[in-house]
């Protein structure tokens, strides 16, 4: 049986840390973009990295930050995994020597094989949403538009939920799927509920493919 991944972005609390564990989620998203409602201090971040459970993945997002600002959250921080969220290019993504994955936010006009023969050092491409501001902004997006022979695995994102990633994961076989204004109560704010739904909508997605 394939077994899709799930991560859960955004976290900000340890309540809802401890959520996405017990759910069987994979990795945890941290971000550190100051527009973002749900920014953390590298302070914050490194006590919740702290507490994060074994064997569940520490993400970190930045957009457009300085090459200091990443270093700084990597020097304070656990992070597993970096995810660049805005305009860097391969050769940014590839100096702080860790794993990464390289977001595209979609729309037509966008050659998905040309963006991702850009990123050869990618360990993933995350595909979102398009909008004027960084961030899907919850909204998904025309799944037609992802090509299948892409040479990177695929994290699915953009207005994803317990009532449509069964059909997102039946549809697309991504490697992965990314959650986080899908599992709140508020901007920031997980619900473990709906992180526990989400989740379960996944694995069964997984057993029926």
């Amino acid at each position: 049986m394939r077994r899709t991944r799930v991560k859960i972005c955004g976290i900000t609390r340890s309540e809802d840390l401890a959520a996405a564990a017990d759910s069987g989620a994979d990795a945890v998203g941290f971000v550190f973009y100051p527009p973002s409602p749900r920014f953390l201090a590298p302070d914050r971040a490194a006590a919740l990295a702290r507490l994060t459970a074994p064997f569940v993945s520490r993400v970190g997002l930045f957009v457009n930050a300085a090459a200091e600002v990443v270093r700084t959250a990597l020097a304070n921080v656990d992070l597993d995994l970096l995810q660049f969220h805005g305009d860097e290019d391969a050769r940014y993504c590839a100096q702080f020597g860790r794993p990464y994955i390289k977001a595209a936010r979609v729309r037509p006009g966008l050659d998905l094989l040309e963006f991702a023969r850009a990123f050869p050092t990618a360990q993933g491409l995350l595909l979102d949403a398009w909008v004027e501001a960084y961030g899907g902004a919850g909204r998904s997006f025309d799944w037609s538009l992802i090509p299948e022979n892409l040479p990177l695995p695929v994290i699915l994102s953009g207005g994803l939920h317990a009532g449509n990633v069964m059909a997102a994961v039946t549809r697309l076989h991504p490697w992965a799927v990314d959650v986080s204004s899908g599992v709140e109560a508020a901007k920031g704010i997980k619900d473990a509920e709906k992180i526990a739904a989400f989740v379960a909508a996944v694995r069964m997605a997984d057993v029926r493919q």
